[in-house]
């Protein structure tokens, strides 16, 4: 029974392959599809969740507003299908939840509310990398805030801010502290 399980687990691992525990933002999984609704909430950790609740679903991907309707959409896949990148999207097997990438420099799913003494429309940019230039060539600029289209208005915008403030999660936005 051992050597079942064990064997089971091995199969189930290569085909999902590798990636399935390694970061899933930017990332898109075509085909599968057997259901697909709107959410509200505009968080991938909601098209997580039901996916988990949901016995047929094996994988899903989540695409922020404004890139495949006007809001965010996820969609439940009855298989497990290579991930691609895509900056539209969030994506994820059954057991996995959500995975933000992390680094010294942007902070994901985080907003820093507050601080800004200059605000401006920047073009959708899946890493807020625009954004936190925008901030470095500012002297006056401690940290910035960069929200993702669709989620405080159509276009993004990037949120420049003299001082630093407490982040909280929110799927729309990736930060960063330049100073």
């Amino acid at each position: 029974m051992r050597c079942v399980l064990l064997a089971t687990i091995v199969a189930l691992f290569t085909l999902v392959g590798a990636d399935a525990a390694s970061a899933q933002a930017g990332f898109d999984r075509p085909g599968g599809d057997y259901a697909r609704f709107p959410v509200r909430s505009g968080d991938p950790a909601a098209c997580a969740t039901r996916c988990e609740r949901d016995s047929r679903c094996r994988a899903w991907s989540f695409s922020y507003p404004a890139t495949a309707g006007a809001s965010a959409i996820c969609w439940l896949k009855a298989e497990v299908a290579p991930r691609e990148e895509n900056p539209c999207c969030v994506s994820g097997v059954a057991g996995v939840g959500v995975i933000a990438p992390r680094g010294p420099d942007f902070e994901f799913a985080i907003d820093r509310f507050g601080g800004d003494y200059r605000s401006f429309d920047i073009a959708a940019d899946p890493n807020g990398a625009t954004c936190a230039a925008a901030c470095k060539e500012d002297e006056q600029c401690r940290a910035w805030t960069y929200v993702r289209p669709g989620y405080h208005g159509a276009a993004a915008r990037c949120f420049l801010k003299s001082a630093l403030t407490r982040p909280s999660r929110k799927p729309c936005c990736i930060s960063g502290v330049v100073r």
